[in-house]
């Protein structure tokens, strides 16, 4: 009876839902995943979906300036599981309320309540709200260190491996450590910085492209942390000389992620960063980070070729292994053996042969590509292209009915042929082999709860259009960065990528052939259709998404 009851409501929340969102994806609701799937893979706004929730399950709809300014009612409860499940407790007038973002959660519901003593009355806020009330909690709460550790009574010999592996497995260094990856992870950052200076040792967090304190803690506190990263890690604690590099998993909450871990000496001491990867492939879809209809139609292409080379381009940190692994699952089906060689290994998808470069034993970008072409791939995926011979071999896997995916680091989708002629590529073969390039940046997005219409923005973007006969919606109104608690008054919150797609049409592989300038390069490629960065940025601007300024930044 009950099975039949669970039934039933699935099926009406599933109508429901289609109703009110009637070209949204409905997979994760099908899957049983709830609200939840539906807000992590970012079908539907988070507001949206709050007023949906409590319109479906006609329970009120709360505010989040209103629950900020209540005390919460937390108690003995277990923080990491009321996060976890999005419900939030607090005290309205004497009364314990409970707040949450899906109403269907009965379970979690009454488990809550029986804890809490009461029948609390539920309100519904958005996912984003009871993220930030947990954040505001976290931020509230003093942050405690043990005292011996803290004063340094009982003075501990750093300098003795056994004293300093006890330190750094003691319980206070290990709550301080995982304590910074829990404000990482809900701050969605990607890199964890642990830095010694002359009297402190700072953390900062890099979050949308930009580092941001975390904390600063005593400076005889940075032996026992560096080591208890190394120990995570699995690098030697006793050498503090030469650089390190390891990588490590960790569990945060109900999140899993892989941390790639680099330690190097400094003048103070030794630093880490930790580079956050998430094992979190719902970003592996082009639409989600942002390309725009004609450019993944342009990419889709590009991937069905049978054979030839796709570039992926751009500086450090612009997204290039996320679009690679987005072409990877597209490509990823039974028919097909996909093989890959990165540095290092940051998406895991199941059915691809993935294989981490290993300089130090000779498994290099090349060798592990000629080692590729004997176990028949279809298609063959290349970190990066660094050096000539990695380059000659990929031409040369290619020219023999490969698929060959790669990333280079250049300013530009044209820059990636004249990089690869600088590589020794010879232009015929460049010219025979080359499919297409993606040229991509990162740019922040604007905070959809704060961002304001920028009039002067509005103008100065239309003036630029014109300036480089960019076609520009003539009535879009463009928006600018304000700040509020749920970007951290940045005016920012996430990213999104613009794109540049160079297809390798005839008119342009002749110009390859003949070793043509990147000007020349880049007229045949936009007289073939390629829409420039700066364009899908300006795009970008008129819908709201991200700011003129934050366009220039990343373009130029």
């Amino acid at each position: 009876m009950t099975a039949n009851v669970a039934t039933v409501h699935h099926e009406v929340i599933v109508n429901d839902f289609v109703a009110r969102f009637p070209h949204a994806d409905t997979g994760s609701l099908l899957r049983g995943e709830g609200l939840i799937g539906i807000w992590k893979d970012g079908i539907v706004g988070p507001d949206e979906l709050a007023d949906f929730a409590a319109d479906h399950y006609e329970v009120p709809r709360g505010t989040l300036p209103t629950i900020k300014q209540c005390k919460p009612a937390l108690g003995e409860l277990s923080h990491r599981y009321l996060r976890d499940s999005h419900v939030y407790p607090f005290d309205r007038d004497g009364t314990i309320c409970l707040a949450l973002a899906d109403p269907g959660r009965r379970d979690t519901i009454r488990a809550v309540r029986l804890a809490l003593g009461s029948d609390a009355p539920l309100v519904v806020l958005s996912f984003e709200e009871i993220d930030l009330l947990f954040e505001g909690v976290a931020e509230a709460a003093p942050q405690a260190f043990d005292p011996v550790v803290e004063t340094g009574a009982g003075a501990v010999d750093v300098e003795s491996i056994d004293n300093l592996q006890d330190l750094a497995r003691g319980a206070p260094i290990v709550r301080l450590i995982d304590g910074v990856f829990e404000r990482a992870v809900q701050a969605g950052a990607t890199d964890i910085h642990f830095e010694t200076e002359r009297d402190h040792l700072r953390v900062r967090l890099r979050v949308d492209g930009f580092l941001r304190q975390d904390q600063r803690l005593p400076l005889h506190l940075a032996p026992a942390v560096l080591s208890r990263i190394k120990i995570l890690a699995n690098l030697d604690i006793a050498d503090r000389r030469l650089p390190q590099d390891g990588r490590c998993n960790v569990r945060v909450g109900s999140m899993e992620a892989d941390l790639r871990v680099a330690v190097m000496p400094t003048m103070h001491g030794e630093t880490a960063v930790l580079r956050i990867l998430s094992r979190d492939t719902r970003l592996l879809d082009f639409a989600r980070i942002g390309m725009a209809d004609h450019d993944r139609h342009s990419v889709h292409s590009l991937l069905d070729e049978p054979n030839g080379i796709v570039i992926v381009t751009g500086p450090t940190g612009s997204g290039k292994t996320t679009t690679l692994a987005a072409a990877l699952s597209i490509l990823n089906d039974p028919s097909r053996k996909i093989v890959t060689i990165e540095d290092p290994v940051e998406y895991q998808i199941p059915g691809v042969h993935q294989t981490q470069l290993k300089s130090s034993i000779g498994l290099t970008f090349a060798s592990a590509l000629r080692s590729f072409l004997r176990h028949d791939p279809d298609v063959i995926m290349v970190g990066e292209m660094r050096d000539h011979e990695t380059a000659s071999v990929g031409v040369q896997a290619a020219l023999t009915g490969h698929l060959v995916l790669t990333t280079l680091h250049t300013n530009s989708a044209a820059d990636a042929v004249i990089r690869l002629m600088d590589m020794g590529v010879e232009s015929y073969l460049l010219g025979a082999s080359l499919r297409g390039v993606i040229g991509q940046r990162l740019v922040r997005r604007l905070c959809d709860r704060c961002k304001a219409p920028d009039e002067k923005m509005t103008q100065d973007a239309r003036q630029l259009a014109q300036s480089r006969n960019i076609p520009v919606q003539g009535d879009a109104v463009h928006f600018g960065p304000t700040g509020c608690d749920a970007c951290g008054q940045s005016g920012y919150r996430g990213r999104i990528g613009i794109f540049e797609v160079m297809r390798a049409d005839e008119p342009l592989r002749s110009l390859i052939r003949d070793e043509a300038d990147t000007p020349a390069l880049v007229a045949a490629a936009r007289a073939g259709g390629m829409s420039m960065m700066l364009e899908d940025g300006l795009r970008k601007c008129a819908a709201g998404q991200t700011s003129l300024g934050e366009v220039l930044r990343a373009t130029g």
